[in-house]
């Protein structure tokens, strides 16, 4: 239950920040990320100095690097590699059937705040999770994190490994998070020698419409709630 989770580790305002700054900065490259930069970075000066410092060192890098080489090693980075995939279901159920009951259930926690994404959008993607639980439902926003703690803390590691700039903006949402316990520690081992699930099934389920919010006009209340597929010892 979302009740017994633990609390978020800064004051309300200051997760908005990090949330919205973040879900800003790790959207593809181009000149509306590049035009917020002074936005974000005044912003950070009101944040702990260890999140404000990882949100200026990506900023810093931003502003003095050309544009086509951002979106080169973006692509790169998040478009090529399993280890550092931005869809946080990819983590825990790769391309299989789960994966797309999963994404579902992203759909209905959304829809449950009034939120409902346009269908090309796939829900489970890191910026829309952060600027969710930036501007509509922190609470539901953080259960999301929490529910795929353990990829978020591979995709920390992964961009470390390879000395991504884009490392220090997960650095800065996992900061916000609580420390991660055994079973999630285990989770992250297992991840990393194992990688996600495969099973080339596709994600039929994601478009059933018993599980679809809102199919066929019927209301929210109305539609069949999945369980939320996670790791073992995500928090409950």
């Amino acid at each position: 239950m979302s009740d017994r989770r633990p609390k978020p580790t800064l004051p309300p305002e200051q997760l908005t920040v990090v949330w919205q700054s973040v879900s800003l900065l790790l959207d593809y490259p181009d000149e509306s990320v590049l035009a917020r930069t002074e936005l974000v970075r005044s912003a950070s000066w009101s944040l702990p100095t260890a999140i404000g410092d990882s949100l200026r060192s990506f900023l810093d890098h931003l502003e003095s690097t050309p544009l086509s080489q951002l979106q080169a090693d973006y692509v790169e980075t998040f478009d090529t590699r399993r280890r550092c995939n931005l869809f946080l279901t990819y983590f825990a159920h790769g391309d299989t059937r789960k994966r797309g009951m999963a994404l579902l259930r992203f759909k209905q926690t959304y829809l449950a705040s009034g939120l409902e994404l346009d269908d090309a959008e796939l829900p489970d993607h890191l910026c829309v999770v952060l600027e969710y639980a930036a501007t509509v439902d922190r609470r539901r926003g953080l259960d999301l994190m929490l529910d795929h703690r353990a990829g978020l803390e591979l995709l920390r590691l992964s961009l470390q490994d390879l000395g991504s700039p884009w490392a220090s903006l997960v650095d800065a949402v996992t900061a916000t998070l609580p420390p991660l316990r055994g079973d999630e520690r285990d989770a992250v081992r297992r991840l990393a020698a194992e990688g996600p699930p495969e099973e080339e099934v596709g994600l039929a389920p994601f478009a059933a419409p018993q599980f679809s919010p809102g199919a066929s006009g019927a209301p929210v209340s109305e539609t069949t709630l999945l369980p939320m597929p996670s790791f073992p010892g995500a928090r409950r």
